[in-house]
């Protein structure tokens, strides 16, 4: 049995963490006392701006191989601390190879965005079961769309090809976004804008994309694998094309949904965001802790495997994948199956 190790987040500016024998000493100036926290049971530690590790501990999470990453208020990644690579190095130059040949290539980047529109569609369709008239017929004739772009992919040639059906499928997907939020909560959605997000929704889905990123890069580097040399995504200078291209499968139905709950359950109010000056939207520190607090039960959730035949808890799911990934690049499966759920 694989033990479930935990996430540690810390955003509370001020905050300094220190290593105490085997344990993590949470310090804050205007908390009094120490709370500990056994290393034994965190695989990752993630800081928010403001936050401080001292070299002792950063030098124990290093020699433990446990990660840690640095990420701005609103979860853009900053830096990242491992240490020493892991796995075969023989796994990296398959990797590389494989990388270099279309024909090896382009099976990898299909696949990934095949689990990407299928897992997108499910949100669809599991929406529109539970809903009835304008928006059932909407959000029914969204996933019909997503299906025609699946097929498409069958004929695709080469990655930008795929690239095209996925920011097509993408478009579609986020047109039927205002279907997927309740009219009576008062959210709105106005499609994906990122750069910067402009609305409440897309705060979220940013922040949580982020903490994906996170999550999935780890797991490449506890593999083995290099998170800068991908399949679909174009590898530039500090870009984790890999960790990017292992997202995509697991986007809809590990965030977006968890996003959307959020806010149809009304877990998150209008206050815990800000709009700023240049009409950017924010998480408040308040809503910040509400989205992390949701995001670290949602790692608990099992979910259905098929390939394993089992159930695997959302925090392992890109680590099964990395290995999965892995196993084919070392010729071990002949084909890399997305994680996708029906």
């Amino acid at each position: 049995m694989t033990e479930l190790l935990n996430t540690l987040y810390v955003q509370t500016p001020g905050t300094s963490l220190h290593l105490d024998g085997d344990t993590v000493r949470v310090c804050h100036p205007d908390q009094p006392g120490r709370r500990l926290l056994p290393l034994v049971r965190l695989d990752h530690l993630v800081l928010f701006s403001g936050v401080t590790a001292s070299d002792d501990l950063l030098l124990r999470c290093a020699d433990d191989g446990r990660s840690v990453s640095w990420l701005t208020g609103s979860g853009r990644f900053r830096a990242g601390l491992v240490g020493p690579t892991h796995g075969n190095p023989l796994l990296r130059q398959a990797q590389h190879r494989a990388a270099d040949s279309p024909d090896r290539r382009l099976p990898i980047a299909i696949a990934m965005v095949a689990g990407k529109i299928h897992n997108a569609r499910q949100v669809l369709l599991r929406a529109a079961r539970d809903t009835s008239g304008h928006r059932q017929t909407a959000l029914r004739a969204s996933a019909e769309a997503l299906a025609g772009r699946l097929e498409l992919l069958a004929t695709a040639t080469g990655t930008d090809d795929v690239l095209g059906i996925e920011g097509v499928a993408a478009r579609d997907y986020f047109a039927a976004m205002p279907y997927l939020l309740s009219d009576s909560k008062g959210w709105k959605a106005l499609g994906r804008t990122k750069r910067p997000p402009t609305d409440p929704l897309n705060c979220l889905l940013s922040f949580l994309y982020g903490m994906l990123r996170v999550a999935v890069q780890g797991a490449l580097e506890q593999v083995g694998l290099d998170p800068y040399i991908g399949f679909l995504h174009a590898v530039r200078p500090g870009k984790p094309a890999l960790a990017l291209d292992l997202m995509e499968e697991f986007r809809p139905l590990l965030v977006d949904r968890l996003a959307l709950t959020m806010l149809n359950r009304r877990e998150l109010a209008p206050t815990d965001f800000e709009e700023l000056p240049n009409r950017a939207y924010r998480l408040t520190d308040g809503g910040r802790k509400t989205v992390l607090a949701a995001w670290q039960q949602s790692r608990q959730r099992n979910w259905p495997h098929a390939q394993l035949g089992r159930e695997v808890p959302a925090a392992l799911l890109p680590l099964v994948q990395a290995r999965l990934l892995a196993r084919h690049l070392c010729g071990d499966l002949a084909v890399y199956q997305p994680w996708t759920v029906n």
